[in-house]
């Protein structure tokens, strides 16, 4: 039998605001924080719990135990009152998380909101000043070892140059050990001050931040707080796999490229709408995961390799954590030549048997997934990008992708069958 609390708090959460998620927009959440007066899905309750009863106090709305004071508050509050509060100052810039996205976009989202309570005090917003210093865990581009590296994010610039730690504790030596080393350094090198070599300060790498894309990659990289660089490199994409310990340290980061490339769009496109500039801030990956595919000769056999499309992008790779992809795929608009064609006949591929073609003015890509379902999420991504109009963009990308095509003097380009 349902009593009466049990009651109003399920016409409470029909009511509009209150029948999605206040954090993530899960539908039909049964869960609350009625100290904060909220209704949230499980997953987002999980975190708030995380937090401590002193910042959220949570309840299932059937299953404990409710008093009339608790329902009044829920009664009171409500999550477009909750949100109108806690959401109040946030920048154009942030990644507001939904229901899908990963599990530290999400945390990060609510200890802004609830416990730093970053967007009702800006001045705790630290990724909004367009320059940012620290040391991420990088992964080296020949092999899979994450070293430590010091990034430095500079919006005027329009950089984000990493080098050698040149301070700082790394995994391999505390910093006391640090300490003693270089005091032994100093000792030994004393009264040779006059012939000391100045070190070098040269970044390892300078990436522009117009023009990169940054993404969460915590299956890809196996680590909760990671993310991956995507950049171009002599007209070719580099990727760039990097995390931190700390999850906060990982989002602020996220954030703060987010800033500063909306930032610098502002200064480009000064009579752009903001809502049309925030578009083009970096995205997800439309899609990722294994295909198979045949080279360029309908005699070649099929490879399997690891997809990503970013945007208009479809790069191929040998395993995913690749610093450069195998080749790159412009993917057109429809008007120009390009379209997916479907194929139920077979492809001679024993491991993958759901076949379908990428048709491009410079060539025709055969294409294989394992299932029906794989294969139907790629055709509704690509086709997606097919449809899509050109932005001036992606014709730049596309340029670049021509230009290193029909300039390189290797026999392998880009566009080959690798």
């Amino acid at each position: 039998m349902v009593d009466h609390n049990e009651r109003l708090l399920q016409e409470l959460q029909t009511k509009s605001g209150n029948n999605v998620c206040a954090d993530c927009g899960a539908d039909d959440p049964d869960w609350a924080s009625y100290n904060l007066g909220i209704f949230i899905c499980m997953r987002c309750a999980s975190i708030h719990r995380g937090m401590g009863a002193h910042i959220s106090k949570v309840k299932h709305l059937k299953l404990d135990r409710w008093e009339d004071s608790q329902v009044q508050r829920m009664r009171d509050i409500g999550n477009i009152v909750a949100r109108n509060k806690y959401e109040e100052r946030v920048p154009p810039c942030y990644r507001r998380p939904t229901k899908n996205d990963p599990q530290v976009l999400i945390e990060q989202w609510i200890r802004a909101k609830y416990e730093r309570e970053e967007f009702c005090h800006p001045e705790r917003q630290s990724y909004l000043s367009g320059t940012m210093e620290g040391f991420l865990m990088k992964r080296g581009k020949e092999d899979n070892r994450y070293q430590l590296r010091k990034f430095v994010l500079n919006e005027s610039e329009d950089t984000l140059k990493y080098h050698h730690p040149s301070d700082g504790c790394s995994r391999s030596a505390s910093c006391l050990d640090q300490f003693f080393s270089r005091l032994r350094d100093r000792i030994k090198n004393f009264g040779r001050s006059r012939y000391h070599v100045k070190e070098n300060k040269e970044p390892k790498g300078i990436l522009k931040l117009s023009e990169l894309n940054v993404a969460f990659a915590p299956s890809k990289i196996g680590q909760m707080n990671s993310m991956q660089l995507t950049f171009m490199k002599d007209g070719t994409t580099r990727h760039i796999y990097v995390y931190h310990e700390d999850p906060e340290v990982i989002n602020c980061w996220y954030m703060a490229i987010r800033c500063a490339k909306l930032h610098l769009l502002q200064v480009a496109f000064p009579s752009t709408p903001q809502s049309d500039l925030i578009l083009r801030l970096p995205k997800d990956f439309a899609r990722e995961g294994w295909l198979w595919k045949t080279g360029p000769r309908s005699s070649d056999a099929h490879r399997r390799r690891w997809f990503t499309l970013d945007q208009r992008k479809l790069m191929y790779h040998d395993e995913p954590l690749d610093a450069y992809p195998k080749g790159e795929i412009f993917i057109g608009h429809e008007s120009n030549g390009y379209c997916i064609k479907v194929s139920n006949t077979g492809n001679g591929c024993k491991e993958a048997r759901f076949s379908f073609q990428l048709v491009t003015p410079e060539r025709t890509y055969c294409l294989a997934a394992i299932s029906h379902e794989e294969r139907a999420g790629w055709l509704v991504v690509l086709q997606q990008a097919i449809k899509r109009p050109l932005s001036p963009q992606d014709s730049t990308i596309e340029a670049t992708l021509v230009r290193k095509r029909t300039t390189s003097n290797s026999t392998m380009s880009i566009f080959s069958g690798r």
